[in-house]
C-alpha cells in the first residue's frame, strides 16, 4: 500500500478520500484539516475545520469568528477519527500551533508536514519527528546553499548595532504571524528588557500570543509618537512597512529584515536591508534531509519550494520521491498580508 491509496490531488489541493477531507485546501471545501494559520494554508470559508486550538484562534483573529461553520480543535497527540482515518496532530515548530498531520489507515502511516523548522523557537512547540511510511514535506529552502546560521547570533547582530548606534531607530521587518513574535522573544532572551515598539499590523497577533502564554515583554505602539521619542528604539513592523510612507517618520533609521532569504544578497538589497538577519521559520537543507531520514519514510512527496533538488537527494538515498507541484501556495518568505495578519518567513 502506498500514499496514493490514501491521498490524491484535486482542484482544492491534497484530498483524503477515505476521510472525506482536504489538508490545507486552497479553496473552500466541506471539511479541512489545517496545519497552521498562515494565509496560504489556512483560508476562510470551509464548512468544517480541524486544527490545533492555537490555529483555530489565529484563524478567528485573522478572518473573524465566522471563518467556518463548524470548528473542532485537537491538542498535540490527540487522535480524531474522520471517516475511516485516524488523524493525529504533532508539533511542526513553524509558528504557534503549527502541526504535522499523521494519517493512519489500514496500517498505512502518512505524515503531511505543513511548514516546519528544527531550530529552537521560544514561541512554538518544538518539532517532533514522526515515523511513517510516506512523508509529505515542504521544500522552501531545499538547496544545499541554504544553511541557516544560529539564530541567536543574528539577534546579537541586531543588538550590537543598537549599541553601536544608540541614537538611530532600528526598524526590523518581520512577518506578522510567527516571525515578529519569535524575534521579539529572542530579543528578550538576549537580555533586552526595554519596551519594543510595534506597528499596528502586529498588534492583534502579538496580543494573541501573549494570551496563549508567550511572554513578549512590554510592547508599545509606534502610532502617535513624536519623532524624537522614536530615536534609539527597536521597532518591529510588517516587511512592506519598511519601504512605505510609514517608515518616513524615523530619522536616520537602521533598516533590518528577518528572513531566510537574507542569505541571498540580491534579496537583501531588494528589500533595502542595511542589516539583513538570516532568521527563518522554515527548515534549511540539512534539517530537511535529516528530517526525512528520521521519519524512516520509504516514499516522499515534495511540495512548494525547491522540489527538484530534494527529490534528487531522496533518490540518492534510495527513497522514492516525487514533486507535487501544488498550485496556490505562496512563498511565505516573500509574500505578506498586513491586513490579514501577515504571512510568515
Amino acid at each position: 500500500m502506498r500514499a496514493e491509496d490514501l491521498l490524491s490531488l484535486d482542484a482544492a489541493g491534497l484530498y483524503c478520500a477515505a476521510g472525506g477531507f482536504h489538508i490545507d485546501p486552497v479553496r473552500p471545501v466541506a471539511r479541512a484539516v489545517v496545519t497552521h494559520g498562515h494565509s496560504d494554508h489556512a483560508r476562510s470559508g470551509h464548512r468544517a475545520v480541524l486544527a490545533t486550538p492555537e490555529t483555530i484562534a489565529i484563524m478567528a483573529t485573522r478572518y473573524g469568528e465566522d471563518f467556518t461553520v463548524a470548528r473542532q480543535s485537537a491538542e498535540y497527540g490527540e487522535t480524531v477519527r474522520i471517516g475511516e482515518v485516524d488523524v493525529t496532530l504533532y508539533p511542526a515548530g513553524h509558528v504557534l500551533g503549527s502541526a504535522q498531520i499523521l494519517l493512519e489507515w489500514r496500517g498505512l502511516r502518512v505524515v503531511v508536514s505543513g511548514d516546519y523548522k528544527r531550530q529552537a523557537d521560544p514561541t512554538a512547540a518544538a518539532f517532533v519527528p514522526v515515523r511513517c511510511h510516506a512523508f509529505v514535506t515542504e521544500a522552501t529552502f531545499a538547496l544545499p546553499v541554504f544553511r541557516h546560521p544560529p539564530v541567536r547570533g543574528e539577534i546579537a547582530k541586531l543588538l550590537d548595532s543598537h549599541a553601536l548606534f544608540p541614537d538611530r531607530t532600528h526598524i526590523v521587518g518581520a512577518y506578522a504571524l510567527g516571525k515578529a513574535q519569535r524575534v521579539i522573544a529572542l530579543i528578550r532572551e538576549a537580555g533586552y528588557d526595554a519596551p519594543i515598539l510595534i506597528h499596528g499590523g502586529l498588534d492583534r497577533l502579538c496580543r494573541l500570543y501573549a494570551e496563549r502564554g508567550v511572554d513578549l515583554g512590554p510592547l508599545e505602539a509606534v502610532a502617535g509618537r513624536a519623532k524624537a521619542d522614536l530615536a534609539g528604539r527597536i521597532v518591529l513592523c510588517p516587511p512592506s512597512a519598511t519601504q512605505d510612507l510609514w517608515a518616513r517618520r524615523f530619522a536616520d533609521p537602521v533598516t533590518a529584515f528577518a528572513s531566510g532569504w537574507m542569505r541571498v544578497r540580491a534579496r537583501a538589497r531588494q528589500k533595502g536591508a542595511e542589516l539583513p538577519l538570516v532568521i527563518s521559520d522554515h527548515s534549511d537543507w540539512d534539517d530537511l534531509c535529516d528530517t526525512i531520514l528520521e521519519t524512516g519514510a520509504e516514499e516522499v512527496w515534495v511540495t512548494h519550494g525547491q522540489e527538484d533538488a530534494l527529490v534528487h537527494w531522496c533518490g540518492t538515498q534510495g527513497i522514492r520521491a516525487k514533486p507535487l507541484n501544488l498550485i496556490g501556495y505562496g512563498d511565505e518568505e516573500e509574500g505578506e498580508g498586513v491586513a490579514a495578519g501577515g504571512a510568515a518567513g
